[in-house]
């Protein structure tokens, strides 16, 4: 059986999975009110989300050069509110302890560019969308966020939110959508592209998606 390659298996993340990750701070902005702690997980979030919905709504860009600005904002907005090291860490798995310092560091940097360009590119199709709230827990120092996302000629989607406090802030670590969790998704993809192939052959693929 001829074996896939790198950049097939890479692709072969579900889509509906990178759109939504790439979605979970707007998708937060249209929470049902209910009353959070202070410094709660849903209230830190929407802090993150307040900032966000400035930039979308008050630009429209018409230019390659204004959508790259406005992406640039965002992800600068987005990127402390997700703990890309753990979810990176999570990602490869058995294969991290492997990695030397430096490999790993490289890994955090391209991992979180893949999401925080997902997330760019596709949010400003998504601002009409009405999420459900359902649940919220906090235990110590992780929480988990419960939402229900509603749209128009489209069954329900569920996500469920991870996080973990990390000095007094709420970060995401994963997310479970329909069940399927985005971290245990890439740690499969990634590991079978490293036990196929190589780690330096995995980055060199990431990397030339990005170009």
């Amino acid at each position: 059986m001829k074996k896939p390659t790198i950049s097939k298996v890479i692709e072969s993340v579900p889509q509906t999975i990178l759109t939504v990750v790439s979605l979970l701070f707007l998708l937060f902005c249209l929470l049902v009110p209910r009353p959070a702690r202070a410094g709660g997980p849903t209230e830190q979030v929407r802090g993150t989300v307040d900032k966000v919905m400035t930039i979308v709504r008050s630009s429209h860009p018409t230019s390659k050069a204004q959508m790259e600005a406005q992406r640039a904002q965002l992800i600068e907005v987005i990127y402390p509110r997700f703990d890309f090291t753990e979810m990176a860490k999570r990602s490869l798995g058995r294969h991290w302890a492997g990695r030397t310092p430096t490999e790993q560091r490289e890994f955090v940097v391209i991992f979180a560019a893949m999401l925080g360009r997902s997330y760019a590119d596709n949010i400003e199709s998504y601002t009409s969308q009405k999420v459900l709230y359902t649940r919220e827990s906090e235990n110590q120092s992780y929480a988990e966020v419960d939402t229900t996302i509603v749209t128009e000629n489209r069954p329900p989607l569920s996500i469920n939110y991870k996080l973990q406090s990390v000095n007094k802030e709420w970060k995401v670590y994963d997310l479970v959508i329909e069940d399927i969790s985005v971290v245990n998704n890439y740690r499969s993809q990634f590991d079978r592209v490293i036990v196929g192939s190589s780690f330096k052959d995995l980055v060199r693929v990431m990397k030339e998606k990005q170009l």
